[in-house]
């Protein structure tokens, strides 16, 4: 069985990683050790959940380069290149995936990956002696709250998917996990697994020592964000009030739990800047990178770069950059500061297109490899503040949801929503409050990989073919936009998995 490893090799590959800040990345044991005696005490639990860590930052999984399979999905970013190997990334954002695109098994492969190297730690941390139980309090939070976040896109991206929580030591127990698990189940794994690390010892945020490890809030905020897709998608066994009423008590926690009082006393500039990564008190929960160093530095600025340009990196571009589609470049409203610091128009004749400059680290330190010390921001409180803008709005609490969205749009300079509303274009380019805060959440969060989600929660697939139907090619790139349909709300099961059992592990539709 060709995937056997994803749920037994990878379980006991678990890396030797030491725990303070951002040493927690150096590999002290990269050998493989023996999972039926690796568990025995707390220093060993603590390289097992920094194994974990080590896992959700590749970019098959979800670091700083995995946009591929969420930025590349939406009408954001794409490329123009479809040929040789580019060809199957290109499928992504061209609504030509097959099953078979390699791109496709290697995220599914590294999003099990984190789930089994966290079951391992959930199923043995109980027989491991503990001189304080909040350290074993804390360390089952991070795994819980990992694994939750794998399952999270595993099932908003494939829908049913198999359910795995314990580790696979047979090829008969594998395949008897083998199946498609329908999504209230996964979700009820997830919700499980959040509320354990909310009822944790974990700290409502990391100090600067912890930077890069699971919060209060940042469960807090999740959770809150899961309800919400529950809700908005009609997945579970309550109605969508219930569980919207659910997502706004957890969010509204969360946003309590700030360390700051208005949104606009933190620049939005500052939220990118190397410097502030470990400080910024918007930032809740990020996968650090190391500024400097060969091996665990971030290479997002100099990959985005486009040739001829230095605004990101001192190191020299020499392809196009990330593009940016037209039709996101067009959607920031006129004088907001957002826009020019997010992307650049290249003017190499050779690339003549948008590029992401939102990531940047021009610093000695960085040097002319780029060796960057950009953070991936996976949660941060403006996000928090939009989500509960978009749960008021399901709840009809309208007040409250421009209250939201307005300290956003404080935060960049622009105006209110009331007074937006009052200018021709605005109103008639976002006629309802939904999708004003859809546009807000597009040019505030644009490139953290929220965009594909924020779509998905808005619309129903049928809706979703709409919506891209009626964009500008042109604004497109060469991907197609007449290729969408209803199948594209999930991806295909990689042909590998299904062909394990294609009963029980059937295809999506529209992928046979």
């Amino acid at each position: 069985m060709k995937n056997k490893n994803i749920f037994i090799g990878l379980v006991v590959l678990v890396m030797g990683l030491s725990s303070c800040g951002e040493d927690f990345l150096d590999l002290s044991d990269p050998n493989a050790v023996a999972a039926e005696t690796f568990l025995s005490s707390e220093t060993e639990v603590e390289a097992a959940v920094n194994g974990i860590y080590a896992a959700i930052r590749s970019n098959n999984a979800l670091g700083e380069n995995s946009g591929l399979y969420t930025d590349e999905r939406s009408d954001d970013r794409g490329r123009n290149d479809n040929q040789s190997n580019a060809g199957e990334p290109f499928q992504f954002n061209d609504f030509s995936l097959l099953p078979s695109n390699t791109y496709l098994k290697s995220h599914w492969s590294a999003l099990y990956t984190i789930v089994a190297r966290a079951n391992y730690v959930i199923n043995e941390i109980a027989d491991v002696p503990y001189n304080d139980e909040s350290v074993r309090s804390s360390h089952l939070a991070q795994a819980s709250f990992l694994r939750a976040l794998a399952y999270y896109h595993l099932v908003r991206k494939w829908g049913p998917v198999p359910l795995v929580t314990q580790q696979v030591q047979t090829p008969g127990e594998l395949e008897e996990l083998t199946f498609r698990e329908e999504e209230a189940t996964i979700y009820q794994l997830i919700i499980s697994d959040l509320q354990i690390a909310i009822n944790s010892s974990l700290p409502d945020h990391q100090p600067l020592s912890g930077k890069g490890k699971v919060s209060k809030v940042a469960a807090q905020a999740l959770l809150g964000e899961v309800y919400l897709t529950m809700g908005s998608n009609g997945i579970g066994d309550q109605d969508a009030t219930t569980y919207f009423n659910l997502s706004k008590e957890n969010l509204t926690e969360a946003y309590n739990k700030r360390t700051f009082d208005d949104l606009s006393e933190i620049s939005y500039t500052s939220v990118f800047d190397v410097e502030q990564k470990s400080t910024n008190p918007e930032i809740i929960f990020q996968i650090v990178y190391r500024q400097g160093d060969q091996n665990y530095s971030s290479s997002i600025a100099r990959s985005n770069q486009a040739l001829g340009e230095t605004t990101n990196s001192q190191r020299p571009a020499t392809g196009e950059g990330t593009r940016v589609n037209l039709d996101l470049v067009n959607e920031y409203e006129e004088n907001d500061p957002r826009g020019d610091f997010s992307v650049k128009f290249a003017e190499a004749p050779t690339v003549q297109q948008y590029f992401i400059t939102k990531y940047r680290d021009v610093s000695d330190a960085a040097g002319v490899n780029g060796f960057g010390g950009n953070d991936h921001i996976m949660m941060r409180y403006a996000d928090v503040i939009l989500l509960l803008a978009e749960v008021n709005f399901r709840l009809g609490i309208e007040s409250e949801a421009i209250a939201m969205l307005n300290q956003v749009r404080e935060r960049a300079g622009l105006p209110l929503y009331e007074e937006a509303m009052q200018d021709d274009e605005y109103a008639s380019q976002f006629p309802t409050l939904q999708l004003a805060i859809l546009h807000e959440r597009r040019v505030e969060l644009a490139f953290e990989q929220k965009r594909w989600y924020d779509l998905l929660r808005a619309f129903s697939p049928a809706e979703l073919v709409s919506y891209f139907g009626n964009k500008e090619q042109s604004e497109y790139g060469i991907a197609n936009l007449n290729n969408i349909s209803e199948k594209d709300r999930y991806f295909p099961i990689p042909f590998d998995e299904y062909q394990l059992d294609p009963e029980r592990m059937y295809q999506n539709p529209g992928y046979n």
